[in-house]
């Protein structure tokens, strides 16, 4: 498997990006774990330095192979996997989801698991559907807190979409590496109980902007904007950053958007530029997958998104 992914497995169609070992079945926790190969634990050990000197930080490590994962505060707890994955289980004792994926990043350092929720799609415009899923992601290497967010999917082309970041709950909740952070996940679970109506909103601002059409000058202007390159004259360009332009301008009017209802709007514009972070920006399919959770391309989806909103309003 790439390097980035050390191990995964999925259900259903295959992801995106093309990765992991195929269960038929949506598996138990338990499976899941093991499928996913994260059946091992993460302990903590002090540094010092060469002539013996007591650091004040800890390296954290994978207990099965001792491998190093990171460099982590004092006051550091890991959350092993187990824990991670656990906090679905009233989900899918309830029958309100079922795991989807679930893996393990770059040696260890990074972990996730994704649920979909058993409930219907939102559809925004006739025969265009967003799935409703469930991330949960975690760092043994220190980079990132303990991370519970809401994820929707375009079925028409599997993009994993943004979330509208107006609505009145945060859809991503963040919890630090302390002793009470096992705790803090199952508190999390009553705030997580509005999550069908965080996915509502966030369809709403999806549906408005397959209400507004764009013009060529101003949709050429986002993509610019997006690749920060609206200063450069056009002239100006390198060759490679005219490429990458004229690449998501064509997808933006591609088969993928040339839909009734979606074509020429500016959910097309949305999902042009989007379709260039899950397919196109980074070295490979598992780089692109971990920028997406973990990195820029998760950043940038989520600007694309707000920029959207804003050349939508101002028509």
């Amino acid at each position: 498997m790439p390097a980035n992914v050390e191990s995964m497995f999925y259900t259903g169609a295959e992801p995106w990006h093309g990765l992991g070992e195929k269960l038929e079945d949506a598996p138990t926790i338990s499976e899941a774990i093991e499928k996913s190969g994260l059946d091992w634990e993460v302990g903590t050990k002090d540094l010092v330095t060469k002539d013996g000197y007591d650091v004040p930080a800890r390296a954290t490590y994978r207990k099965s192979d001792n491998t190093i994962l990171g460099v982590v505060g004092p006051r550091y707890v890991p959350l092993q996997n187990k824990d991670a994955f656990g906090w679905f289980q009233p989900f899918v004792d309830a029958g309100e989801c079922s795991l989807h994926t679930g893996g393990s990043l770059s040696g260890g350092q990074k972990v996730w698991a994704l649920a979909q929720l058993n409930r219907d799609p939102s559809e925004i415009v006739k025969g265009d559907e967003v799935q409703k899923f469930i991330l949960l992601s975690n760092s043994h290497d220190g980079t990132t807190s303990i991370r519970v967010g809401y994820t929707p999917i375009r079925v028409v082309c599997v993009n994993t979409l943004a979330f509208a970041h107006s609505h009145k709950q945060s859809s991503l909740i963040r919890i630090r590496h302390t002793r009470s952070a096992a705790t803090n996940l199952d508190n999390v679970r009553d705030i997580m109980d509005n999550i069908n109506a965080q996915f509502e909103a966030t369809a709403e601002q999806f549906r408005f902007l397959a209400s507004r059409d764009f013009n060529q000058a101003d949709v050429r202007k986002y993509v610019k904007v997006l690749l920060n390159v609206d200063r450069t004259p056009e002239d100006d360009l390198k060759t490679r950053t005219k490429n990458v332009l004229d690449d998501i301008l064509a997808t933006i009017h591609g088969p993928k958007q040339d839909m009734p209802g979606v074509r020429g709007t500016w959910w097309a514009a949305y999902n042009g530029f989007n379709e260039y972070l899950n397919y196109t920006k980074g070295r490979n399919e598992n780089n692109r997958m971990e920028s997406l959770w973990f990195g820029q391309n998760g950043a940038a989806n989520n600007k694309a998104l707000n920029l959207a909103t804003e050349y939508a309003n101002a028509l």
